[in-house]
C-alpha cells in the first residue's frame, strides 16, 4: 500500500504557517516538535488523510519561491463539503478570493491566496 501522507509548503515563518494554517483556516495542529536546527510542523484540515509540513524557508532559493511553488498555477485544491459556509468563513478571517464562486460542471469553486501568495482552489464537488 501506498499513499500521500505529506506535502512540503514553504512558509516565512513557523508562526506566520500556523496562524494562517490553524487560526484562519481552521486545520488542525498534528505535531510541533522542535528538532533544535528546524521543527517538524505537521498541519491537516479536519479528517483529512494528507497534510501539510511547514517549511520555513531558510536559504535564498527557498526565500524566493514561497508563494510560488507552482509557477503561478493553483496547485492546492481544498475540497469541502460546505461550500457556502467555508467561504463565508474565510471572507470573515480576511481570506482573499480572487473572484466570486462559479458554478461548473464538476461543482463549485473559487480560488484564493493565502498570505503567501500560493493560489487555492475552494471546491465543492458535484
Amino acid at each position: 500500500m501506498q499513499r500521500l501522507s505529506s506535502v512540503s509548503i514553504l512558509v516565512p515563518s513557523y508562526a506566520e504557517g500556523l496562524r494562517f494554517f490553524v487560526d484562519t483556516l481552521g486545520f488542525d495542529l498534528i505535531c510541533n516538535i522542535d528538532e533544535g536546527h528546524k521543527r517538524w510542523v505537521k498541519v491537516a484540515p479536519r479528517g483529512a488523510e494528507t497534510a501539510f509540513i511547514l517549511a520555513q524557508a531558510s536559504t535564498e532559493d527557498q526565500i524566493a519561491a514561497i508563494g510560488n511553488q507552482c509557477g503561478g498555477r493553483v496547485w492546492l485544491i481544498l475540497e469541502t463539503d460546505d461550500f457556502a459556509g467555508d467561504h463565508a468563513a474565510y471572507l470573515a478571517a480576511g481570506v482573499t478570493f480572487e473572484e466570486p464562486p462559479r458554478h461548473e460542471p464538476y461543482g463549485t469553486v473559487a480560488v484564493f491566496r493565502d498570505p503567501f501568495g500560493n493560489r487555492w482552489d475552494l471546491i465543492e464537488f458535484t
